[in-house]
């Protein structure tokens, strides 16, 4: 046996591909994504950043018209000030100079810290700040930033952060800055660089439209006091608002405008348990802030709360804060040794305890809404409680009515039907009265105005509105399919969407499987706005405006298009005055949802299909003057890369399927190739989906396989109620076989891999055929008995709910249906498997228990069956560590070049890798006999 390194061997593909070369697995590295892409508001520019591999990002500065402006290395996260002079940006340490630093055991404080790009378009002049530890600017205003700082100490300063006093240092006046003492916040002007200084910072905000900065601080030494300061930067005014010798300050909000701001104060320096927040409100005009809310003036018991956000509705008038319960006392003096620590799990208590578990710290925080009406003799309603801890506001916190929810009569349930029902009540914002509206109902919203309560009532597969002010209740689509016609779970369908309410809630914008609707929310009559259906074209309302609240039936509309034919898509637009359609553009691709500029008609999205990586582009809303912007991986044309085009077959129980079939670049039909089949639930509408080279999670990598000369198949699933293996097997083995007819798949070499519900169906397929001569099963179930009584520990939820109602499909308990767990169950036919096989599955995976992989690998081990199982140590349900993508991605391709195309068997399938070897041997090598 003669053994040399190698992670791939394609010798013998050069021969066939000698124009192009062949992906392997150095070259992913080689691949830019497209990071944090931005439009400035006035649509002239665009910022983005490339990330390739490990490497560090690239910022890239760009008029719309694609022209480079400037770049930068190391530079991410880059956006634009509002009146779109300015780029903001973090430059990153050198990777390679972190990477030597934490190998040489370097501490996180000595680590180096980021820069702050600023970058002035006009002049092309470049600032760099450096140390930044956070930066903030205003939303819709420009003019500042404001930057904190880890330090500010110059070299002469180093060693002492000292105060003098008559020509020498007091000590005891010395302080350091940190998370409670705060850090140094720098307050610039950008056009004419004046700045500020100010020490000790333990928040800072600006206000979104108003020319305000406010801040707290804890003074520029020990003795100081705290205080809080209110900025008028168009004025050039400061003011000290509030101020005392101790406190922790928290939610620190403006008003849109600036001329309103409210902070939660905490002025006790002990450690009791409860403390004594107060609501504290400042307005323009004031000299100091006034207490709103104490803890002896909170409604009964509640407190105010320090996690409540802060926030005031649009028109100012009202002021949102947060009330807590007072938190459960804890016996400080108990030592571990004197702690009970025993979990107590309650047959009817409303959530599972598990789930309560990872739910601690929300628990510990939770808040509850309320306001303070400040044209109103600062009145107070609370709208959130603990009977209705949820809450909506109504038209951005103007409305006279909040909608309020509570889920637990039904979380018990929940833990085997899977539906988060609640019920919900109307609150009154001016008088805290409360009205029951609707119970049991899965999901429910307000309408932008508030006149409405409106959802999808998955129940009886009905769209519903429910009029607030004469409490009337509306079924809207009886007799209509506004629901899933293609659901095949035993679960209530889902629907198919809404745009939302166009302007003053005149009408609701409904979807169903093609087309848009719009219903009167009294009546319920409805006008039909396209018309998708007789050519399987489904038109859906494209939001371009982050902050849009409702449909504006005054301007003309970006409708998306999807064929489910041709699986084209597109645009149009649609006139709401003359009902008219207008085609902007349209072809064998996918897009991006456009993102409209903030002051400026510019649209920035993408374009993509299998060959296409998906570049940014602005353009017109018209599409007709569309500029590529980024050229992101331009030697992906030196590959051999691959096609990709519908299939379509019947399956044994005689429903017409599609599938995708991936071909190499230079595909020969007279030739014999070998095929993988990978799948999970439908697939094909990815049709014209890029998919760049890269270390994937879970799956196999399509432009990867098919430029190593695999011929790929994905093939669509439709299930059964109650046996999910045999309708995949129903599906995908016609759909293998139709592809050997075609003459051109070496039948004698075909592989299949899946991951989670894919892994668990490959695990059934093999007990049924042995039409597969490899196999990769990644995080499967194979018994389904054990897997129903289990823990999503990643959520605490309880796994019951799948089996019974969603995607395993089963349809009822084991009592109810025991003979459908065991036929569904790999775990009962391992005997029947003849397929050698990989397993990926992590001992943290908190989708499937990890358990389920090793019965399935203990079976076939006991059986003698070839198998491996990958389990990288800590990670959850797919490798998610780059290294440990990286590494799988390798030995799946080892694996199936091995068993499909006869290339060497490596080390690690011979062997193994030995427990002492982990980490220092990973067998890649490739065994030559």
């Amino acid at each position: 046996m003669k053994i040399f390194f190698s992670l791939t061997l394609f010798l013998s593909s050069l021969l066939v591909f000698s124009q192009k070369k062949i992906l392997d697995h150095a070259d992913l590295d080689l691949w830019n994504t497209v990071e944090n892409e931005s439009i400035s508001p006035d649509g002239t520019h665009v910022v983005y950043a490339l990330q390739k591999g490990e490497q560090d990002q690239t910022l890239k500065l760009k008029t719309s018209q694609g022209k480079q402006v400037f770049e930068y290395a190391r530079g991410e996260k880059g956006g634009f000030t509002y009146n779109s002079r300015f780029i903001l940006f973090t430059i990153k340490p050198y990777k390679d100079s972190i990477t030597a630093l934490k190998q040489r055991k370097t501490k996180k404080d000595k680590m180096p810290k980021d820069t702050l790009g600023i970058y002035n378009i006009n002049t092309g002049d470049l600032s760099k700040i450096a140390n930044i530890k956070s930066y903030k600017k205003p939303e819709k205003w420009s003019g500042y930033i404001a930057y904190q700082l880890e330090d500010i100490k110059s070299e002469k300063e180093k060693g002492a952060d000292s105060i003098k006093t008559e020509n020498r240092i007091d000590k005891k006046k010395i302080k350091k800055v940190s998370k409670q003492n705060g850090y140094h916040v720098v307050l610039r002007n950008l056009m004419t660089q004046q700045q500020d200084t100010i020490k000790f910072v333990t928040s800072y905000i600006f206000a979104e439209k108003g020319k305000y900065f406010a801040y707290t601080a804890t003074g520029n030494d020990k003795e100081s006091e705290t205080r809080v300061v209110v900025m008028n930067l168009e004025k050039s005014e400061t003011n000290t608002i509030y101020q005392t010798k101790k406190a922790k300050y928290y939610q620190l909000a403006f008003s849109e405008s600036g001329k309103n701001l409210g902070f939660v104060v905490d002025t006790d320096t002990t450690k009791i348990q409860i403390r004594p927040n107060a609501l504290f409100y400042w307005k323009e005009g004031s000299t100091m802030a006034e207490k709103l809310v104490s803890s002896a003036s909170a409604p009964k018991n509640y407190l105010v709360s320090s996690n409540g956000e802060i926030h005031f509705s649009k028109d100012e008038s009202k002021l949102f804060f947060g009330l807590a319960k007072p938190p459960i006392i804890k016996d400080t003096l108990l030592t571990d040794d004197q702690t009970v620590n025993v979990e107590v799990w309650t047959y009817n208590e409303p959530r599972l305890y598990t789930v309560q578990k990872l739910q601690v710290k929300n628990d510990t925080v939770r808040s509850y809404k309320t306001l303070i009406d400040l044209k109103n003799n600062n009145k107070l309603v609370q709208l959130a409680t603990a009977q209705f801890p949820d809450v909506e506001l109504g038209n951005e916190g103007n409305a006279s009515y909040a909608l309020v929810a509570n889920s637990e009569p039904y979380e018990l349930e929940s833990q085997w039907t899977g539906n988060r029902a609640k019920d919900y009540a109307v609150v009154n914002t001016n008088t805290g009265e409360t009205t029951a509206a609707l119970t049991k109902f899965t999901s429910a919203n307000l309408s932008p105005n508030a006149q409405y309560v409106y959802g999808y009532n998955p129940m009886d597969t009905l769209w519903f509105s429910y009029n607030i002010s004469n409490k009337s209740y509306k079924t809207l689509t009886k007799g209509l399919q506004f629901y899933d016609e293609l659901n095949d779970a035993p679960d209530y369908p889902s629907s198919y969407g809404s745009a939302g309410f166009t302007k003053d809630d005149k009408a609701l914008i409904l979807y169903d499987r093609y087309d848009i609707f719009k219903f009167n929310p009294d009546s319920g009559a409805y006008t039909k706005l396209t018309n998708g259906r007789a050519s399987k074209t489904i038109y859906r309302y494209v939001k371009t405006d982050a902050e849009e609240r409702f449909l504006d039936d005054k301007k003309e509309w970006l409708l998306s298009i999807f064929n489910e034919t041709t699986k084209e898509a597109g645009f149009v637009s649609y006139n709401p005055k003359s009902e008219k359609i207008k085609a902007l553009v349209s072809g064998p691709y996918k897009y991006s949802k456009p993102k409209k500029a903030t002051l400026s008609d510019k649209l920035l999205f993408t374009r993509e299909s299998f060959q296409e990586f998906p570049d940014l582009r602005v353009t017109d809303p018209d599409f007709k003057n569309v500029k590529q912007i980024s050229t992101a991986n331009p030697q992906q044309s030196s590959y051999n890369w691959g096609t990709v085009e519908l299939v379509n077959w019947i399956s044994l129980d005689g429903l017409e399927l599609t599938g995708l079939l991936v071909k190499p670049e230079n595909f020969d039909p007279n030739k014999k190739y070998p095929m993988l089949v990978n799948f999970y639930e439908r697939s094909s509408d990815g049709l014209h989906s890029h998919r760049a080279p890269m270390a994937g999670r879970s799956s196999i990598n399509y432009s990867f396989y098919s430029s190593r000369g695999y011929v790929i198949f994905v093939p669509d699933i439709h299930y059964r109620e109650g046996y999910p293996g045999e309708s995949a097997f129903n599906c995908v083995i016609p759909g293998v076989t139709s592809m050997i007819e075609k003459g051109f798949i070496d039948k004698d070499n075909i592989g299949v891999q899946g991951h989670s519900w894919g892994g668990y169906q490959i695990a059934y397929l093999v007990t049924r055929t042995d039409i597969f001569k490899a196999a990769e099963s990644g995080a499967p179930v194979v018994n389904m008995l054990s897997a129903y009584g289990g823990i999503r520990w990643w959520t605490g939820l309880s796994r019951q709910f799948q089996y019974e109602h969603t995607q395993s499909r089963i349809g009822g308990t084991p009592w109810e249906y025991p003979q459908r767990y065991v036929e569904n169950s790999p775990i009962f036919n391992m005997d029947k498997i003849n397929t050698p096989l990989l397993i990926l599955h992590n001992d943290a995976d908190g989708h499937v228990p990890w358990y389920q992989g090793i019965e399935f690998f203990m079976s076939l081990r006991r059986l003698g069956k070839p198998s491996w199982l990958l389990n990288y140590n800590g990670e959850p349900h797919w490798p998610v560590k780059l290294q440990n993508r990286k590494d799988f991605n390798i030995r799946m391709a080892q694996f199936f070049d091995y068993y499909l195309k006869g290339e060497a068997m490596p080390l690690w399938m011979y062997k193994g890798v030995p427990a002492v070897e982990k980490g220092i041997n990973q067998g890649l090598e490739l065994i030559e006999n």
